[in-house]
């Protein structure tokens, strides 16, 4: 049984049922009577949740970065892992889940960059957020790694961070188009087990 009250439970039953629907169907298709439909809430109960859609596809944002930042933090309290260890289990993981799940959707994140990115501020700010503490703890894991010598040091955390991401985001696309996970395979080879080695 939840401990949460049932207010904030019906809140994350939509953020689920949102966060499904915007990576299926992206921002612009997803209506709001669908969600509120998969989750038998209704229409005139949406506003007491979410003050807007655009609020709505914030508040998303954070609630889908929230399970990936804590699987990647459990990744690094892992003391048989070094930082790269622990960054090559996590990826390794998330390609054996894009495999199941037939290469739908690829990242939320990405999705909506590409969809709203530059033409809603709430949302901009929540992906920006998301983004940064998504690169931060790969940064930290990337700085543990080059203090037990398995990551390079002529290049800095940060940098190689911000490449990781932006590969996997490439990638991902890629891997939607071609229904492969070779894309993310190439990514995880080139840079953790290639580039980023000490």
């Amino acid at each position: 049984m939840s401990n949460l009250k049932p207010k904030q439970f019906k809140k994350d039953r939509l953020l689920d049922q949102g966060v499904n629907l915007l990576l299926e169907k992206g921002y612009h298709a997803t209506g709001l009577k669908e969600i509120l439909d998969a989750v038998q809430i209704p229409k005139g109960s949406f506003y007491a949740y979410f003050e807007s859609k655009e609020r709505f596809a914030a508040e998303a944002i954070y609630h889908y970065i929230e399970p990936f930042i804590l699987r990647l933090t459990g990744h690094l309290q892992n003391p048989e892992r070094d930082g790269l260890a622990a960054l090559k289990a996590y990826y390794s993981e998330l390609i054996g889940e894009v495999v199941i799940s037939g290469f739908k959707g690829g990242c939320l994140l990405g999705n909506l960059m590409g969809e709203i990115g530059d033409t809603s501020p709430l949302c901009r700010d929540a992906l920006l957020n998301a983004v940064a503490r998504y690169c931060e703890l790969q940064k930290i894991a990337l700085e543990r790694g080059q203090q037990q010598g398995t990551v390079r040091l002529d290049r800095s955390a940060k940098s190689m961070a911000d490449l990781m991401l932006n590969s996997w985001q490439g990638a991902l696309l890629r891997m939607k188009v071609e229904q492969s996970v070779e894309p993310l395979k190439d990514v995880c080879n080139d840079l953790l087990d290639d580039y980023f080695k000490a």
